[in-house]
């Protein structure tokens, strides 16, 4: 290959696009190609006298020293990889072939930027993680954290947060944080904006003060901050927040798109498990009165059966319906008996221990187990708070109604030794009390044998 005579030796390696240097033994530039402003955003003569690890990233320093030695003792290096700062404030991935020569005392060095190489790859890489962790999720704070710890390989993320809105209260609430920054009503406003308004929003310090001052924030230390809205169908149920406060990196549009991904993947893994809670919910509760389905009160009460047969303790099931519900729900209609059924399942609620357990068994019948008690009486006791209870009147659309409970008791062990037997006793005598005038409860008459 012939080359122009007319054109010097140092015009040649200033059209090449990789970065040609020289450094000395302790790696300051003593000179450098013009390719620097492209890959570095340093102009040749901004460099000269700097050492190469000023302009490295922190992280990859000590690795580097430690290939310098080696590349000093005369082993050359054709593709070692390092990260470097950008003057504007982004990671540059190089690729370096360097050699020392040992009579001129230097160490050459061809820079090659394979940023977009890299961050392709990692990009990828890291998309396929959190997809992976989004279908493969079981409880949604690990997959914060799993989301958490992909991010923070591509971007500074330490400070992170979840941020989730309940449209139906119109409450926030932070499901996940990372590294508080310390100024929670800052964080708070910055997510609720993102949140309000559906889209992306990257704060820089330019942007940041303004619109610190437009929402009525105080300063905050976060140079740039970045959210991304976490969006199911057309609602928005959340956001992904990041700060940073390093003055060696910055966050940009790039970033922002890999967020937007991830939140997408987020936000339909949100989805999935509360529609999975849901459908757990519905499978073992009653959906008018939130309380045990006949299912999940039975397994309950089997459980409680089990612990009672292990430790010699005894337990009673009250089984109720309410006196002169179907006339109310045919007189005021069926809304105004569904709102009897939930406050009826309210004050039942408050009528036992944390420790117990109601349930609806269907219509307007209702049990209660009362687990570990010491004697009888403890079970009728909880019988006539119950009664009272529920007796009081009830003001509901308007109306003032009045219903009573019919109530039956069975205890373990006298009276049934399996959850099918006691629920079955306990339900004989609450017709018992029925026939007897209701507003009342009759216990098990006769031991079970």
């Amino acid at each position: 290959m012939t080359s122009n005579p007319h054109l010097p030796h140092d015009k040649l390696l200033d059209l090449l696009l990789d970065v040609v240097c020289v450094v000395d033994k302790d790696g300051r530039f003593l000179s450098v190609s013009a390719a620097s402003e492209r890959v570095f955003g340093y102009r040749p003569d901004e460099m000269i006298g700097r050492t190469a690890f000023e302009l490295m990233h922190p992280d990859d320093r000590a690795a580097s020293r430690a290939l310098v030695k080696r590349i000093n003792s005369g082993q050359p290096s054709h593709d070692h990889e390092n990260r470097y700062i950008h003057k504007d404030g982004h990671i540059v991935h190089i690729m370096w072939s360097a050699q020392w020569l040992e009579a001129e005392q230097v160490r050459v060095g061809v820079a090659r930027d394979i940023t977009r190489r890299k961050r392709a790859e990692a990009v990828q890489a890291a998309l396929y993680a959190v997809s992976e962790a989004a279908h493969a999720v079981g409880d949604l704070h690990m997959l914060y954290g799993r989301v958490h710890e992909v991010i923070a390989q591509l971007l500074p993320a330490k400070h992170f947060y979840v941020a989730l809105h309940d449209a139906a209260s119109d409450q926030l609430s932070l499901a996940y944080q990372v590294d508080p920054c310390g100024a929670p009503a800052v964080t708070n406003a910055f997510c609720a904006e993102v949140i309000r308004s559906g889209t992306a929003l990257l704060l820089t310090p330019d942007t940041a003060p303004q619109w610190l001052a437009q929402h009525g924030a105080t300063a905050t230390h976060a140079l740039d901050w970045l959210g991304v809205p976490l969006i199911s169908g057309t609602q928005t149920i959340g956001a992904l927040t990041l700060q940073n406060h390093s003055a060696s990196v910055r966050y940009n549009e790039q970033d922002q798109e890999l967020l937007q991904f991830v939140s997408s993947q987020v936000a339909a893994a949100i989805e999935r498990k509360r529609t999975q809670s849901r459908l757990e919910f519905l499978a073992q509760y009653d959906q008018l009165t939130e309380l045990s389905n006949r299912t999940l009160f039975l397994d309950r009460l089997r459980s409680a059966l089990q612990r009672a047969k292990r430790d010699s303790l005894r337990l009673a099931v009250l089984y109720l319906d309410m006196d002169n519900f179907k006339q109310i729900n045919d007189s005021f209609g069926h809304s105004a008996g569904d709102l009897l059924l939930q406050e009826v399942a309210r004050r039942l609620r408050q009528c036992v221990r944390e420790s117990d357990t109601v349930g609806r068994l269907g219509g307007d019948e209702f049990a209660v187990i009362v687990d570990n008690i010491g004697r009888q009486e403890d079970a009728t006791l909880v019988a006539e708070k119950i009664i009272a209870a529920l007796s009081a009147p009830y003001l509901l659309e308007g109306h003032s109604l009045i219903s009573a409970p019919s109530l039956g008791i069975a205890v373990h062990p006298e009276h049934g030794q399996s959850e099918l037997q006691l629920v079955r006793h306990a339900d004989e005598a609450m017709y018992v009390a029925k026939r007897s005038g209701g507003k009342r409860y009759v216990v098990v008459e006769k031991p079970i044998k």
